[in-house]
């Protein structure tokens, strides 16, 4: 049986799906196709992803397709509970709600593991990585999965090369359709849009902090500069991942206009501090104690590990909920620091944070739809166990139907300029 808060929400979930649904040309074409060839019909489809409107319309798609779905969420906060009382209210297997425990959350993922998924969607790689540790014994079973965000492709790279990943993953955040729209402009509106709803307060003017200089700290950088913030960049003198590093992204960011610098010394003058590292302890114990009175903070990474709140927590004598998604730590010498959404997702915290904007995930989630698609028609074990790039195909297929959508169709380079790139032929 489904779990979700309130059944009786269903009707406002119906109103948010459709808003979504008129808004996702892409998806809303695929789904049509799916209707027709059933390409996972027998299949069932287990999905950790942010239960929300946009969700719930790659949910249908794959439902149109054949597919039995299991659902929860991948964020113990971000599930809208109307949208997950539609969704189950359609016969979805649905076990998410908004404000869940730790205990609660990985409860739910264990219920959506047994439905004995033949194929797996994860955002942050809590499902794939419970998949390989209690629940082994379904691995035979799965054809293969798809990976959205930027930390669960780097879990699942380490899972790799300790020869701990026993099926294959599409990284679809690694698709450029991806990270270059999703990552840059998804998380930056999103997030300062989830900032300027919980607070209510003026960006113009502001110190702001972001730690970290990947697309989703460059998108958020640029837009908080737009609106007239003095943004300080913070970045590290070494790589948390294999692709690339902090003095690069550094040196990316001072081309761009931004002043850098490392946290310690952008604690005492920043006004708001987001990260977006995807590591670990962004900002400690000794920056909370360098911070002004009134520092505001929250994080657009994937888990609630880049602000160190139980260091927070110790340095203050005083911790009370301000209002919804606010909490107040008051430091033992009078100064305050305020703490968005527990330190999770910022932009998808309810009831602040909308996630990313409709025209963004329509082709992340068109990704998901075709990478599906593609582990349920390809011959199983066809594929090695590992990190698989989008096909190429695939991703240009998406790029191409979102500007089609908006009315740009793009001519293919002539016979003569091919030649010409592939030639030793000089210019005259």
């Amino acid at each position: 049986m489904p779990k979700v808060k309130d059944l009786s929400l269903w009707e406002r979930g119906e109103q948010e799906l459709a808003w979504a649904r008129a808004n996702m040309p892409v998806l809303s074409a695929m789904r049509k196709s799916f209707e027709k060839e059933k390409p996972f019909s027998g299949m069932a489809i287990a999905v950790a992803l942010h239960l929300e409107k946009k969700t719930g319309a790659l949910l249908e798609a794959l439902a149109a397709g054949g597919a039995e779905v299991y659902a929860s969420s991948c964020n113990p906060l971000t599930t809208d509970d109307s949208v997950a009382a539609c969704l189950a209210k359609r016969g979805m297997e649905v076990f998410a709600w908004s404000g869940q425990t730790t205990q609660e959350y990985y409860s739910c993922l264990q219920r959506v593991l047994d439905g004995e998924p033949d194929i797996i969607i994860d955002d942050g790689c809590d499902l794939i990585t419970l998949l390989h540790g209690e629940r082994k014994e379904l691995l035979g079973k799965v054809r293969g999965a798809c990976e959205e965000t930027t930390t669960g492709v780097n879990r699942l790279r380490a899972m790799h090369a300790a020869g701990k990943l026993r099926i294959p993953v599409f990284a679809v955040n690694d698709a450029c359709t991806k990270f270059l729209l999703d990552n840059q402009f998804g998380t930056a509106q999103s997030t300062v849009a989830a900032i300027a709803q919980a607070t209510n307060k003026l960006i113009a003017g502001k110190t702001a902090v972001v730690a970290g200089y990947g697309w989703c700290g460059r998108g958020i950088a640029s837009r908080l500069k737009a609106l007239g913030a003095n943004v300080i960049v913070v970045e590290i003198d070494g790589s948390l991942s294999t692709r690339e590093s902090g003095l690069h992204r550094a040196l990316s960011a001072l081309y761009d206009g931004f002043r850098v610098m490392d946290m310690g010394s952008a604690a005492p003058l920043g006004d708001i501090f987001i990260t977006a590292t995807g590591g670990k302890h962004a900002i400690d114990k000794e920056h909370f104690q360098k911070m002004k009175d009134g520092a505001i903070l929250c994080n657009a990474g994937h888990f609630n590990v880049e602000i160190n709140e139980p260091a927070l927590r110790k340095l203050s004598s005083k911790v009370s909920q301000v209002k919804e998604n606010i909490a107040c730590y008051n430091l033992k010498g009078g100064k305050r620091i305020y703490l968005l959404s527990e330190g999770r997702l910022v932009n998808l915290a309810r009831p602040s944070g909308q996630g990313h904007p409709i025209e963004i995930m329509d082709g992340s989630f068109a990704l998901q739809a075709l990478c599906c698609k593609l582990l349920a028609v390809l011959k199983k074990g066809s594929l090695q166990a590992g990190v698989h790039s989008v096909p190429k195909e695939i991703d240009e297929e998406v790029a191409r139907m979102l500007l089609a959508s908006q009315g740009i169709f793009l001519r293919k380079p002539s016979k003569k300029q091919l030649d010409y790139a592939k030639s030793f032929e000089e210019g005259t």
